[in-house]
């Protein structure tokens, strides 16, 4: 494994996914044994698992590829010499995570001057890993994974954040309009929306704000499933402060109800 100058994609890729790994297998210790959270500054829950899970993946980092800058949810941003960032989020989900619900995820995310090139989102109590690198597609457990081919938003399945959010945060005009447009609104929210979305098993998903360390990976795992990832102005970005996970099919028709 390089640890020096531009580490080839599918070297990083590799890594991340074994790092994932052994990151959810630590949280797996943990999960429905009735861990306690701590509450953080933002009201968001926080547990040993969170924090123990974020000091291994930095740690493996730190090791193999020294210089490289790192920021994650629990720990904050080290600053590296290189135009190379790693971006993670231990527990993704994490009041699912306390609840003993099995759709949390870990979420590692590699970075180059910016643009995501490889990322890995792997969910440990469901046994699903989801894997891509720029170019090389996108894959589920070993097998491609691509985005549906539905034709019709009133036809698809669309996940969504917790329904009050949207209010919270000044997009509640848009939720009403999506409410309107028929479907199916399932509220599988967090990171496994975002995979639904790239294994054609939703046809959107939605979040209202967004944190680069809760979409890193797929930034680059929609684009490579045949997906978009990007803020709600149709912007292919993970620093748009907001998500949206579609088709390209689907997109203008997405972007038109958000834009009213």
């Amino acid at each position: 494994m390089p640890s020096m100058g531009a580490p080839a994609l599918q070297d990083c890729l590799a890594f991340a996914t074994e790092t994932a790994w052994q990151a959810g297998q630590l949280t797996l210790g943990y999960f429905q044994t009735g861990v306690r959270p701590d509450q953080k500054a933002d009201d968001s829950p926080v547990t040993i698992a969170d924090r123990k899970a974020e000091e291994l993946i930095r740690g493996r980092i730190e090791k193999t590829f020294p210089g490289h800058g790192l920021v994650g949810e629990e720990y904050g941003e080290t600053q590296g010499d290189r135009p190379y960032r790693w971006i993670i989020d231990p527990i993704d989900g994490t009041r699912s995570f306390v609840r003993g619900v099995p759709l949390y995820a870990v979420l590692i995310g590699y970075e180059v001057k910016g643009e995501v090139q490889a990322g890995v989102a792997y969910f440990p109590a469901l046994g699903e890993m989801l894997a891509a690198a720029k170019g090389g597609g996108c894959w589920w457990n070993g097998r491609p994974a691509r985005v549906s081919d539905t034709a019709r938003l009133r036809d698809g399945v669309m996940a969504h954040a917790d329904a009050a959010s949207f209010e919270r945060h000044g997009k509640g005009e848009a939720w009403r309009r999506f409410q309107e447009v028929g479907g199916y609104r399932a509220g599988w929210c967090d990171a496994y929306a975002y995979l639904l979305v790239a294994t054609g098993r939703a046809e959107v998903a939605l979040d209202p704000i967004m944190s680069v360390w809760d979409c890193a990976p797929f930034g680059v795992i929609l684009p490579e499933a045949g997906g978009y990832f990007g803020n709600w102005r149709g912007e292919a970005t993970i620093h748009g402060g907001e998500g949206l996970a579609t088709t390209h099919h689907l997109l203008p028709e997405v972007l038109d109800i958000i834009q009213g």
